[in-house]
């Protein structure tokens, strides 16, 4: 019998047991949207988040997306994508460095990121705001899951396994396996764990089966 694989995603797969990592609250601070040439978006919440907004002030901004998927989710809205980075905040650095100093970025964010690529970006003379609209909590369903000890773990994220570990200790036959390199700093030290060939969830299915 082969080892059930579980998902810790606030997203879904047929091949996986989905447990919903983590607790999503909107907010919905005033943005003048008008005085930014660029959107900046990391995750689908991020577009989520946008929908409490007027449409016409911000759909046409186009947005440097962190992955296929943010970038899928603010083209479902409308939007246009400036360009898609490689899965990773830091490597929307190069992306932003094309375009001049002048250039008037906004950041919709999370209230906890894993990047720091907004100051690094700042302290070189480019312009970046930041504006939190959704945090982040653990879900119960994370907090309370029961997992088999030799099942396969897919993280999404490093706040999703930051939950689990909070209520759950990994056994050394779970085999661990991170949707990208960010994810992987959260891993505790002396877990062997994979990265996924590519930060979308089918990739880490993919990575599970083998």
């Amino acid at each position: 019998m082969k080892p059930t694989v579980y998902l810790f995603s606030i997203s879904s797969h047929p091949n996986a047991v989905q447990v919903n990592s983590l607790k999503i609250t909107f907010l919905k601070p005033n943005i003048d949207f008008w005085k930014y040439d660029y959107l900046i978006i990391t995750s689908k919440q991020a577009s989520k988040a946008l929908q409490q907004y007027d449409k016409n002030d911000y759909i046409d901004k186009p947005a440097l997306c962190v992955s296929t998927q943010s970038a899928k989710s603010y083209e479902a809205l409308g939007g246009k994508v400036l360009e898609i980075g490689g899965g990773y905040g830091d490597n929307l650095i190069q992306h932003i460095k094309k375009y001049p100093k002048e250039t008037k970025w906004l950041y919709l964010r999370a209230k906890v990121v894993a990047s720091d690529f907004v100051s690094l970006c700042n302290t070189e003379g480019y312009h970046i705001d930041e504006v939190i609209i959704y945090e982040s909590d653990c879900s119960k369903e994370i907090l309370e899951v029961e997992i088999e000890d030799d099942a396969r773990l897919i993280f999404t994220s490093p706040s999703s396994l930051n939950c689990f570990l909070k209520t759950h200790t990994l056994s050394q036959n779970n085999k661990i396996i991170v949707i990208g390199k960010t994810t992987a700093k959260a891993v505790p030290a002396g877990y062997e764990y994979h990265i996924c060939e590519k930060t979308t969830i089918e990739s880490c299915i993919q990575l599970a089966k083998n």
